[in-house]
């Protein structure tokens, strides 16, 4: 690799999350020779998605805190006497406090391997199972004990998949045996037929394991606002056509112990039997005011000063729609937004609403990761070269200039450069040493059912949960089903995230256990359970410098620029806002991610043929779920 590279580029991008990859594809657009390098083996660092496997071995690196590349240590020799080096860190400190829990049994009769995947080594078969024998002190977790598997066998056939959906139709007839749970003594107990609904097959940790590919676990739970920067910037650059997406279907609220559905749309708030009519008059009235609010400054120039909650109680709104516009319209902090964000954000969700559904959010096909790669495509379409597993030792400055120049790769390759752009998580202690960085705390389950039950099983959901404590933070919860290609038939992959007070176990399990209950055997003589199970669960802390003023790190030169990784709100318009200022920095008066020539329209001499229709990202099997990104000029839905 070394070998092929060239010596010299205009732009060096460290790192493939979504704010580099947005630059660097805009950069290769504008016409700069651009290197995009990472020294991870997957594209989107933070902001990358993985499946099952890829995700028991990301969080293996992370616990041994291991490189995943051998350093050399010989670039100082290629420092020469009017230089200096900025070396960079070697590993990657931006997660902490990793914890992973197992509540779904284990077979020991059925081989734990990926259905479809390749051969995997002795070793991570045994580090994959382990985690299902994962226990701790802490006896509430209930985790199950189980064996560790024999020697692999060589992989097993790709219809290996059908067996777990014979098993399933098989456990209509009878109760399956599972040695584990303590139910010898029920195997050949059948379920008698109109007296009782046949049981629920039981999802066991064998199953996720073999169905690990259909799982899209994203780092960072993120979803796009039908109206915001990014989405108008895939549509502006047309790197949607590499991308599909869903809509949201539903809002929820979690009030006074339960779940319940919030009405967003003038039709839901007309057709709701939560609110009364008069409720309904109030809520109409308010958010009329909110989509127009800047027109009327008299109204709540006033109220300025204190909070959105403060004033939404001046408004004349039941407690009942205080909480709704409050947690599942606004979104905001109850003891810190301000009134103006407050109404901001309100407006902001309406703007949002009928573009392309019901509600104001897209989420993407197989997972936040995937908007990473889009733009990745676009780059390397206009000669963009990428680099994984491709280390930077150092970043070579010129002693007189005090401009970077250049660096050096693993190989001991120096690279020339003009502009140099670094994710935040690549420099060392050294150069963040007067950085004070937050942190973002993290869970991801796996469940075997919805927050809030429904005729359809389809359904994806975004439900906050306010603080009940001072000193805490409210807590997003979003909930994907199998049909956003992040999970597996069956089950849920719901992504909790709030700005840490705590370690992330200790922020978020308190409202795990409100909404889940965990997957122990000893509820199985009890079907009826009414919260759904966990099967599988990951709490992590990571890193938020979104916030970080350039000027907090050292000694950094004029031409290097500083990504942020994943901060903890919502949208993604922070990122999309720091990819254009660092562009216009880089190419100054160019336009940012202009629209590619589309192969359709392009007509050669000669040929009358009239050009075909652009593809549509996604074909929708129901206008009202499944969204195509079109014109902003001509909004859907």
């Amino acid at each position: 690799m070394a070998d092929n590279l060239p010596s010299e580029f205009d732009v060096i991008v460290i790192g493939t999350g979504l704010p580099e990859s947005i630059i660097a594809a805009a950069c290769s657009r504008s016409g700069q020779r651009v290197l995009h390098v990472d020294s991870r083996s997957y594209y989107g660092g933070n902001w990358a998605s993985f499946s099952f496997s890829g995700l028991l071995s990301w969080v293996k690196e992370y616990q041994e805190n291991n490189d995943v590349l051998t350093e050399s240590s010989t670039w100082q020799e290629e420092i020469l006497e009017n230089e200096e080096a900025i070396p960079l860190s070697k590993k990657d400190k931006t997660i902490q406090h990793l914890e992973v829990f197992c509540y779904a049994s284990q077979d020991p009769h059925e081989d734990a391997e990926e259905a479809g995947a390749l051969q995997k080594n002795h070793a991570s078969v045994v580090y994959a199972a382990a985690f299902a024998c994962l226990s701790t002190e802490d006896e509430s977790l209930s985790t199950v004990s189980c064996d560790l598997p024999a020697e692999p066998t060589p992989r097993t056939h790709p219809q290996s998949a059908l067996e777990v959906k014979k098993a399933e139709a098989a456990g209509e007839k009878e109760i399956p045996s599972d040695k584990t749970s303590g139910e010898e003594g029920r195997e050949n107990v059948p379920i008698v037929q109109n007296i009782e609904p046949p049981k629920k097959n039981r999802i066991t940790y064998s199953q996720i394991i073999k169905e690990g590919r259909r799982f899209n676990i994203d780092l960072v739970s993120k979803l796009l606002y039908s109206r915001g920067l990014l989405i108008d910037l895939l549509i502006k650059s047309n790197v949607s056509r590499y991308a599909e997406f869903k809509n949201i279907t539903r809002i929820l609220a979690f009030r006074e112990g339960r779940v319940e559905q919030v009405p967003c749309s003038r039709a839901d708030v007309f057709n709701s039997k939560q609110l009364s009519m008069v409720e309904k008059r109030m809520l109409m009235k308010f958010l009329t005011f909110c989509m127009e609010y800047e027109e009327h400054p008299d109204d709540y120039q006033a109220s300025e000063e204190i909070t959105f909650s403060e004033y939404l109680k001046t408004q004349k709104l039941t407690p009942n729609l205080q909480y709704f516009v409050l947690h599942s319209i606004a979104m905001t902090s109850e003891t810190s937004s301000s009134t103006v964000d407050g109404l901001k954000a309100t407006k902001n969700f309406l703007n949002c609403l009928g573009r392309y559904g019901n509600t104001p959010f897209l989420f993407p096909l197989y997972g936040q990761g995937e908007l990473p790669q889009c733009f990745c495509r676009m780059c390397a379409v206009f000669g963009g070269i990428y680099c994984l597993r491709h280390s930077i030792q150092c970043l070579v400055v010129d002693k007189e200039s005090r401009k970077c120049k250049a660096v050096i790769d693993q190989f001991g390759q120096r690279i020339m450069s003009k502009h140099f752009l670094i994710e935040d998580s690549y420099f060392s202690e050294t150069t963040c040493s007067h950085v004070q960085y937050r942190q973002i705390s993290r869970a991801v389950l796996i469940t075997d059912g919805s927050v809030l039950k429904t005729d359809s099983d389809q359904q994806i959901s975004i439900l906050t949960v306010p603080a009940n404590e001072p000193g805490t933070f409210a807590v997003r919860v979003i909930e994907l089903c199998s049909s956003t290609m992040t999970c597996m038939k069956g089950t849920y992959l719901v992504h909790l995230t709030c700005t840490s007070s705590k370690t992330a176990r200790e922020d978020l399990e308190p409202v795990v256990q409100k909404l889940f209950t965990p997957n122990s055997e000893t509820e199985i003589e009890n079907e009826e359970v009414e919260k759904p199970r966990i099967l599988w669960a990951l709490y992590f802390n990571m890193r938020d410098s979104s916030d970080i003023s350039r000027d907090c790190y050292r000694d950094l030169p004029s031409n290097i620029y500083v990504c942020s990784g994943p901060d903890c709100g919502i949208g993604n318009d922070n990122a999309v806002k720091q990819a254009e200022a660092i562009f216009q920095q880089i190419c100054p008066n160019e336009d940012f991610c202009p629209p590619p020539p589309n192969p359709e329209d392009i007509v050669l001499d000669g040929d009358n043929s009239q050009p075909e229709a652009s593809e549509s990202i996604v074909t929708p099997e129901n206008p009202t779920e499944n969204a195509s990104l079109g014109s902003p000029e001509e909004p859907q839905g």
